[in-house]
């Protein structure tokens, strides 16, 4: 079964270029994720009184373009699978009759007091939430960075703070393209961005970038030395 929000774009979502910024972009692809969710009586309206949450483990989007202000964009969703304590969502996204992107996502459910991933996904209220239907996207492996081409620190402050008691998904991003933004303008544009440990207030992300051939790659590191998040953006004519 699949689902659709339609959603016009604010200008306090776009850039200088007049384009949507990547990291309200992602937030669009939560926020229909989420009340999806809950409509089908499996969101956090449903998991939260049973101690549980949503997190977002990884992400792929690749647009052909990005909408400006006062567009409609449509999104297109639905469930790929449920297997191995992860979810896979879906994306489409269109203005108008015409697709300018694809999405996929990874979910889990996180226990909030032990903050540890559960599966819980054989409980009945998941039932007939599955569509099948696959988004062939490669999946693009992150690699440390040994020698960045910069770095840049971001102290995790209210701002950045969710429900979740922790750095909001899109804050990493946001971060990210604060310290260095390549040029995808006019051009296709695919994210991938993978999350492997939270941050919470007081902590510090420190974001490395390494530019490439085809975009820029990130690292951001805990003020322990892990990593908390990495991404890469790759850029095609």
């Amino acid at each position: 079964m699949k689902y659709t929000r339609e959603y016009t774009i604010k200008y306090q979502e776009v850039d200088d270029r007049k384009r949507l910024r990547l990291y309200n972009l992602e937030n669009y692809l939560l926020e229909v994720a989420g009340t999806v969710a809950d409509e089908l009586g499996f969101g956090i309206a449903k998991l939260h009184p049973l101690g549980l949450t949503w997190i977002l483990t990884r992400l792929s989007v690749e647009m052909s373009e990005l909408p400006g202000p006062n567009e409609k964009v449509r999104f297109e969703t639905w469930i790929e699978n449920h297997a191995h304590m992860l979810s896979t969502r879906n994306f489409r996204i269109y203005t108008g009759e015409r697709q300018i992107g694809q999405c996929k996502s990874v979910w889990a459910i996180l226990d909030m007091e032990k903050r540890e991933i559960v599966n819980y996904f054989d409980n009945p209220i998941f039932d007939g939430a599955v569509d099948g239907e696959v988004i062939e996207m490669d999946r693009v492996r992150m690699t440390t960075i040994p020698e960045p081409t910069g770095s840049a620190a971001h102290p995790v402050v209210y701002s950045d703070l969710d429900y979740n008691r922790h750095c909001n998904s899109c804050k990493y991003l946001e971060a990210m393209l604060n310290t260095y933004r390549p040029d995808y303008y006019g051009k296709t544009v695919r994210l991938d961005i993978n999350y492997s440990k939270e941050v919470t207030e007081g902590d510090e992300l420190t974001t490395h970038y390494l530019v490439t051939a085809d975009g820029v790659q990130y690292q951001q590191k805990n003020m322990a030395g892990e990593t908390s998040c990495s991404a890469k953006i790759t850029i095609r004519e």
